[in-house]
């Protein structure tokens, strides 16, 4: 067995950070029932530009492999009906909306604990469910501005900048799934199921870690670094080479010795330690900036790696998909649909046993109608006819 394959999940989830979570669920053998509105052509992430074909594109390709697709009205009362079937047949209910929607959808553990007394009730949310920004929409770029982190990220005199990827999102997908499991966990041991009140705030502010330690301890003000240096490691940081960037860092003593002596650098007391290397930052990059501008990436790295220098280089993200140990480490995924063909895209990074995970493509638009309400509620036709004449599937 796959090692979640006796989970199922019924996710009332949308766009990215919800459905980033529970895809990671899904390589693992969960399986995702997945809730969309008939309404609004469910999952928004349905129709993101560039890549799109009718109600599908490559980027709901990318965060719902592996997962099922039921159109259901949950406004509705019959639609109502057949969601808390489904919760009497499940392990958790997964959600991602506005902090106060849950309660409104009635998608908590107080709406739900007579249905399924061990139902854990997860809901990743902007703000979380309680607090003065409850009720507030939360983007992954407007977490990153209000969590401090655009103001680390960037040269020292240019503007404030975003991560490249919507970290936030990422992050709270992963915070998730991890409370959504420890939840499962815990109610298949004590009988009892729970709220999991995740947010994409929390998140964002747990991962200040060190530098929020620094200055909530001992008045640290952190700041942006030039060439992304690390804020008290030296060297750490990109330096440009004659012809592309690459990243060195020494976190070791012992690295910077190894770096000092492939850059066959004298002796110099001003560098002989962590701290004063940090005290004469200037002078010290001044002399690595001029040497590691005489080569190229790709010669610096001839020398640096088989020394033990901790390096790499800025790559693009075509040669990160290339590099030779993307594919040893089979982080490529491959699926079939039947508008897009053959669909590439990255594997999860969870690693549980040996064994290779299953990929299947992301489900068409209520694609497992037949499985949910034949299979796996044991609907017959008339009581199907009932519930659809009732709007519980859509007009």
């Amino acid at each position: 067995m796959r090692p979640l394959a006796d989970l199922r999940v019924i996710a009332v989830e949308q766009y990215g950070a919800g459905p980033f979570g529970s895809l990671h669920l899904a390589d693992l053998g969960a399986e995702i029932i997945k809730i969309e509105d008939p309404s609004s052509g469910g999952d928004v992430g349905r129709y993101v530009p560039p890549y799109t074909d009718g109600e599908d594109s490559l980027f709901f390709e990318t965060f719902n492999r592996g997962k099922r697709s039921l159109s259901l009205d949950l406004s509705t009362a019959a639609g109502r009906e057949v969601f808390e079937d489904l919760v009497a047949e499940s392990d958790a209910v997964y959600s991602n909306l506005r902090g106060d929607v849950p309660a409104r959808m009635g998608l908590t553990y107080a709406d739900l604990k007579h249905v399924n007394p061990r139902i854990v009730c997860c809901s990743l949310t902007g703000f979380g469910m309680t607090g003065p920004r409850a009720k507030q929409p939360g983007y992954d770029y407007i977490l990153q501005g209000l969590a401090g982190w655009m103001s680390l990220t960037g040269e020292p005199d240019g503007p404030p900048a975003k991560s490249g990827l919507s970290m936030v999102d990422y992050s709270g997908g992963f915070v998730a799934a991890m409370a959504l499991l420890a939840g499962v966990h815990a109610a298949r041991r004590d009988d009892q199921g729970m709220d999991c009140d995740l947010s994409l705030f929390d998140t964002a502010v747990g991962l200040l870690t060190y530098p929020a330690t620094w200055h909530l301890s001992a008045g640290f003000a952190p700041e942006r670094t030039r060439h992304s240096a690390h804020p008290s490691l030296v060297p750490f940081q990109v330096f440009a080479a004659a012809d592309g960037w690459l990243v060195v860092g020494c976190a070791k003593e012992k690295f910077w010795r190894r770096l000092a002596e492939v850059l066959e650098l004298p002796d110099d007391p001003r560098f002989a330690t962590f701290a004063l290397r940090r005290q004469h930052r200037e002078e010290l990059l001044e002399i690595l900036e001029r040497a590691f501008a005489t080569r190229t990436v790709a010669g610096w790295l001839a020398v640096l790696e088989p020394a033990g220098v901790p390096c790499g280089p800025v790559n693009d993200v075509a040669a990160a998909l290339a590099d030779p140990h993307t594919q040893a480490r089979n982080m490529i995924v491959r699926t079939e649909h039947p508008a897009f063909g053959t669909v590439t895209q990255v594997a999860s990074p969870v690693r549980v046993g040996d064994e290779p995970p299953a990929y299947r493509r992301a489900p068409r638009r209520n694609e497992d109608f037949g499985y949910v309400t034949d299979d796996l509620l044991g609907y017959g036709p008339e009581q199907v006819a009932r519930l659809r004449a009732a709007g519980a599937f859509g007009a």
